[in-house]
């Protein structure tokens, strides 16, 4: 087996409006079955995926947050790998009215074009805090914190490196994820740069690309990445 796992992104890979299709869950399934991990990759804080995606349980680990915090589901442990949002940067931000505005573990997020607000305080305050962008959603979280980072966190767990891994995403908080992949899809609908990242833009869109990655993986296992991405 050349590859152990698929890391995947949710909302605009796996998910579709929110929604993660019946035959997108069962490719994921046959994937498992085949010996090889799943590592669900997201911006979103637990509670608000959980709301959103019941079968969270279909994941060997979550790495939430956008890399601030991993849970692993079967055994429904959680670790948190950063530090808690600075409460005078939020409740700044509550005052300079910024909605809508969702504080996690370690994440604070909301939406173009708040991220100029944001700037604002961060420099008036003089805090070391970095903003990413996921094409409308705008995230604040302590530097280095990332897809890469988070994922790297888990596959030490594991005895695994990226070298190990497939990766799919479509935005722009994908693209540190998918560099670090052994090898690295885009889905159809992804954004223009993070398919010039990737080695290989699926046919199909949202979960049938994911769907489409996974039959390639069971099939052939992929080649492996030939050089860096530009």
């Amino acid at each position: 087996m050349r590859y152990a796992a698929l890391a995947s992104d949710y909302d605009g890979t796996l998910a579709k409006d929110g929604v993660v299709a019946p035959e997108t869950l069962e490719a994921l399934d046959r994937l498992r079955h085949s010996g090889r991990r799943l590592v669900l990759v997201t911006g979103r804080e637990l509670p608000d995926l959980e709301s959103v995606f019941p079968r969270i349980d279909i994941f060997d680990c979550v790495v939430a947050e956008n890399g601030a915090v991993l849970y692993w589901p079967p055994v429904h442990r959680k670790r948190v790998l950063a530090g808690a949002p600075n409460a005078l940067f939020v409740s700044t931000l509550q005052q300079r009215g910024v909605q809508p505005l969702r504080v996690g573990d370690s994440i604070v997020a909301t939406v173009r074009p708040n991220e100029d607000v944001i700037l604002e305080v961060i420099r008036d305050l003089g805090l070391e805090l970095q903003i990413v962008f996921n094409k409308g959603s705008v995230m604040v979280l302590p530097p280095g914190v990332n897809k890469e980072s988070g994922l790297s966190a888990v596959l030490a767990d594991w005895g695994l490196s990226g070298l190990d891994v497939v990766g799919v995403g479509d935005a722009e908080n994908d693209r540190a994820l998918l560099r670090y992949c052994g090898f690295s899809a885009a889905v159809a609908n992804a954004l223009p740069d993070v398919k010039k990242t990737a080695d290989l833009t699926t046919q199909g869109s949202h979960g049938a690309g994911v769907v489409e990655l996974i039959e390639m993986i069971l099939k052939d296992d992929l080649p492996k990445r030939t050089g860096a991405v530009p």
